[in-house]
């Protein structure tokens, strides 16, 4: 009987965001790829260090404990090494206890046609061009960016901030700003359509499903007092008003919501981040990722007419 994965949230990530490789990629960028299998073979039971990644996915996987009985989550491994050099990752993943068992080995190929064979809501890497692929293909994808980790294994709340331009929804609004640098365009535009929900943007799907399981806990823990909410996410975005009434109806039209919902209308997100302490921060623009980065587990999603302003 085939694998419902429709039915399952999905993430693809490459051994890159799930694991600290970067004495791994020294050996290949220095030395070719003999030794770098030689060097694979040579470490195999040495565990490799946990990844910016690794905290979301261990988090992300305790769903499958809260609901055992139909375990939501599926964490897909999708790699560009070859499977006798893939060898390591899978032992150290055993090693961590990640409930973690399918995967792709594609042997230097970039693995962004894979995404939708595995129904995959978000595909995380830390190789920018194959994030590019793979956003420029239509799939929800983010580059981790090298940031400090901390990963207390006696504390479970999974904590998720999301940018909203960019990243929840499409780029419109963020066009006739960027090819204004109209701040009063902006918000002519977004008052004007404040009735009107935005279209989706790469991670729609993403906090769609979050969302679903979020109200679930909701329920749960209004049968039992003492049970703890696993999810929390947040919305920090650099809109206020009046732009914000747009978000509230594209939120409300989707049937979905956030914990803690951010318009900061230029103040600097770190500020906001470093507080929330999230496994993940989501943003489109790579300048507000570069203050926060040193201390907040960050991706970038390269959608939209900012990056596509920037590699121009």
């Amino acid at each position: 009987m085939p694998y419902p994965i429709e039915k399952k949230l999905v993430i693809a990530i490459a051994s890159s965001a799930l694991f600290n490789l970067e004495d791994s990629d020294r050996v290949f960028r220095e030395q070719g790829i003999e030794a770098y299998k030689t060097y694979q073979l040579n470490n195999l039971d040495n565990t490799l260090e946990k990844g910016v990644a690794f905290p979301f996915i261990r988090r992300l996987l305790n769903l499958n404990k809260i609901f055992p009985d139909i375990e939501p989550v599926e964490v897909i491994l999708l790699s560009k090494n070859n499977l006798e050099t893939g060898l390591r990752v899978f032992r150290s993943i055993e090693k961590y206890g990640l409930q973690i068992s399918r995967a792709g080995f594609l042997s230097g190929k970039s693995p962004f046609e894979y995404i939708s064979a595995f129904n995959a809501s978000l595909f995380l890497s830390a190789n920018h061009e194959d994030v590019r692929l793979a956003i420029e293909n239509g799939f929800p994808a983010g580059m981790v960016i090298n940031s400090h980790i901390e990963d207390d294994e006696n504390d479970n709340e999974l904590r998720i901030g999301f940018d909203f331009d960019g990243v929840l929804v499409d780029d419109q609004a963020e066009k006739v700003y960027q090819e204004n640098h109209d701040l009063a365009a902006f918000e002519k535009l977004e008052t004007g359509f404040q009735n009107i929900p935005h279209n989706p943007g790469p991670l729609k799907n993403l906090f769609s499903q979050l969302s679903y399981y979020q109200k679930i806990e909701v329920e749960l823990a209004s049968k039992n007092p003492d049970y703890k909410r696993l999810i929390r996410t947040a919305i920090i975005t650099a809109r206020n008003a009046p732009s914000h009434e747009r978000v509230v109806t594209t939120l409300r039209y989707w049937g979905v919501n956030a914990d803690e919902i951010f318009f900061l209308g230029g103040i600097e997100k770190k500020r906001v981040l470093e507080i929330l302490k999230p496994h993940l921060f989501f943003d489109d623009q790579l300048s507000h990722l570069e203050s926060a980065a040193g201390t907040i587990p960050s991706v970038h999603i390269p959608f939209g007419i900012v990056n596509n302003s920037v590699q121009k």
